[in-house]
C-alpha cells in the first residue's frame, strides 16, 4: 500500500510504501463497530444514582384503610408505582458499563480502520512533525498551509514543544501510536502519520 507523502504546503510529491498487513486489510464493519462501542463503554463512568423504596423519604403510615374505600390496597407511599416512590431497579454509581474486547480483536479493528482510511485517502505521511518553539500560532499556520482543519497527528514521540503548540487547537490531536484509539481514528477527517510512527505500528500490529 502506497501512502501520500505531504510536504509543509500540503502537496504530495512522492509516496511511501506502507505494509499491507496494516494498511491493506479488508474492512470489517461489524468488528470496527464492536471495537468503537467497547472503547466508548469502557470510558464511561457510573455517575448517576437513584433511590429505591428503602431510601426515599416517606411515612410508614398506611395511606388509607384496607377495605371500604373502593380504592386499591396501599401499604406505603414508597411503592414504586406511586409518584415520588422508590425505583424498582435504581441506577447505582457502582454500575459497570465496561465491555471486554480481546487484544487480537482490538488490533484487527485498528488494522481495519487504518486500511479503510488509506482507501478513502484520509491518511497521509510526513517526514516529521515538530516545532522549535511552543507557539500555537506556528502550529495553526502550519496546519492551515497544509489544508488540515480536523486532523489526528500520530508521531513516534510527542515532545513538549509539539504538545504545547497543539493542545489549544480545536479539532487537532497529537498522539503516539500506542495511544491511537479507534474512536479518534474514525472521528477526525484526516490522519497524519510520521514515517517513524509507521514503523512503530508495524511492530505493534504486524
Amino acid at each position: 500500500m502506497d501512502l501520500k507523502l505531504l510536504n509543509d504546503q500540503g502537496q504530495s510529491d512522492a509516496t511511501v510504501s506502507a505494509p499491507d498487513t496494516i494498511f491493506g486489510r479488508d474492512f470489517n464493519e461489524a468488528l470496527v463497530h464492536q471495537v468503537v462501542i467497547a472503547y466508548q463503554a469502557n470510558a464511561r463512568s457510573g455517575n448517576r444514582a437513584q433511590k429505591d423504596r428503602e431510601q426515599v423519604k416517606h411515612s410508614t403510615k398506611k395511606p388509607w384503610r384496607q377495605k371500604g374505600t373502593g380504592r386499591a390496597r396501599a401499604g406505603m407511599t414508597s411503592s414504586p408505582i406511586w409518584r415520588g416512590g422508590g425505583r424498582t431497579f435504581p441506577n447505582s454509581p457502582e454500575e459497570n458499563f465496561s465491555q471486554k474486547v480481546n487484544k487480537k480483536m482490538y488490533r484487527a479493528g485498528i488494522r481495519s480502520i487504518l486500511s479503510q482510511l488509506a482507501r478513502e485517502d484520509r491518511i497521509a505521511v510526513v517526514d516529521a512533525f515538530t516545532f522549535d518553539t511552543p507557539k500555537t500560532k506556528l502550529a495553526a499556520s502550519k496546519l492551515k498551509a497544509m489544508g488540515l482543519d480536523s486532523v489526528l497527528i500520530i508521531t513516534d514521540t510527542v515532545d513538549e514543544n509539539t504538545y504545547l503548540a497543539t493542545r489549544n487547537l480545536p479539532n487537532v490531536a497529537v498522539v503516539e501510536p500506542r495511544y491511537a484509539d479507534p474512536l479518534s481514528l474514525v472521528h477526525y477527517k484526516k490522519v497524519l502519520i510520521t514515517k517513524a510512527a509507521i514503523a512503530q505500528f508495524e511492530e505493534m500490529l504486524g
